[in-house]
């Protein structure tokens, strides 16, 4: 991955591209093309240069996590005993590593953590409390939070252009 040069910033056309692709990564770059006014090997070009300077960092399908058995999303507050960095990073590494944590946000405030795990019942996420919270010997404390229902769910980014 490259970095965003400086000396060439995403422009009004980069925007419009990345706003049309965020909605729906599978349409076609012609259709891109006609909505921006562009070519289609330009857009082409260009969505290639925002996946080598990491703008775009994927390109993934959203599935629907209760249709598949997996209806639980939990979120959680951990706390740390020791706020030494090694030990701060071997939970990070072990919250990275763990297929069911959607997402680990390092925050301010009361908690060290915030995790959002996806799992498919109780029983899943009790044997994930033993092997990340318990046997890790630095979780002081945990707040779980079981979602009742999602009201939104995005990853999707606010873009304004120059």
């Amino acid at each position: 991955m490259m970095p965003i040069d400086s000396s060439n910033p995403l422009d009004r056309l980069d925007y419009r591209i990345l706003a049309l692709v965020q909605e729906n990564n599978l349409l076609p770059h012609r259709k891109i093309a006609e909505a921006v006014g562009l070519s289609t090997p330009a857009v082409t070009r260009r969505l290639q240069k925002l996946r080598q300077q990491g703008v775009i960092r994927r390109d993934a399908s959203v599935l629907n996590a209760a249709a598949l058995g997996r209806p639980l999303t939990i979120i959680v507050q951990v706390m740390a005993h020791s706020e030494r960095m090694e030990d701060l990073d071997a939970l990070r590494e072990s919250f990275r590593d763990c297929e069911q944590v959607q997402h680990c946000h390092y925050v301010t405030g009361e908690a060290d953590f915030i995790l959002v795990f996806n799992v498919a019942d109780m029983a899943e996420y009790e044997r994930l409390t033993r092997e990340l919270f318990f046997a890790s010997g630095n979780v002081a404390k945990f707040t779980t939070m079981v979602s009742m229902e999602s009201i939104k769910a995005s990853e999707k980014v606010v873009l304004q252009a120059d």
